[in-house]
């Protein structure tokens, strides 16, 4: 499975290939601590990504790896997700510190929410982002979630305050460029 965006490419995730990129982001202090995580070392980078495989297997769909088109530089990891103990099902993002700041989220965000809701036939996408986390709030709202809940943590991640944002189906597809296939 791929999709490909004006200048990203969303991708299965390759542990060989993406290993060494993902290893790097989640030894990140500044990226893990939104993501209810102390930095991580190599064999937990591992599992962390062999989770995200799995998902795949268990759900029939999960996170992408996200690469930059032109380069192929693994820039990060975006898509559907939905682990035990969630709300309800997610698109979610983790760009490498390297790629933040570009809009390469909002650009793979689109292109998840479009498969989430196209190809998994999902009736509403949430993303749920630790309080404080501005860059992915920013975010969750250019794609056109608004603030629908605040939580008291993530079983099992943190037990900090958690925004879901969201939207339904319905709300996405009126906020599309008429020009835009549907």
């Amino acid at each position: 499975m791929k999709i490909v965006t004006e200048r990203l490419v969303l991708r299965e995730i390759d542990p060989e290939r993406d290993f060494e990129a993902w290893a790097e982001t989640m030894a990140d202090a500044g990226t893990v601590r939104y993501l209810g995580s102390e930095p991580k070392s190599r064999l937990e980078s591992w599992i962390h990504l062999a989770s995200n495989v799995g998902h795949w297997t268990i759900r029939g769909y999960g996170m992408f790896s996200l690469e930059h088109r032109e380069s192929g530089e693994w820039i990060g990891r975006v898509g559907p997700w939905n682990p035990v103990g969630w709300p309800e099902p997610e698109v979610g993002w983790t760009l490498s510190p390297r790629h933040r700041g570009q809009g390469y989220a909002t650009e793979a965000g689109r292109a998840a929410i479009d498969f989430a809701f196209e190809t998994l036939g999902w009736p509403r996408v949430i993303h749920c982002i630790l309080e404080g986390n501005e860059a992915s709030i920013a975010v969750a709202e250019r794609l056109g979630s608004q603030r629908l809940e605040v939580l008291q943590g993530l079983p099992g991640i943190t037990s900090e305050p958690v925004l879901v944002f969201g939207q339904s189906r319905e709300e996405w597809i009126a906020k599309q460029p008429s020009a835009r296939p549907r």
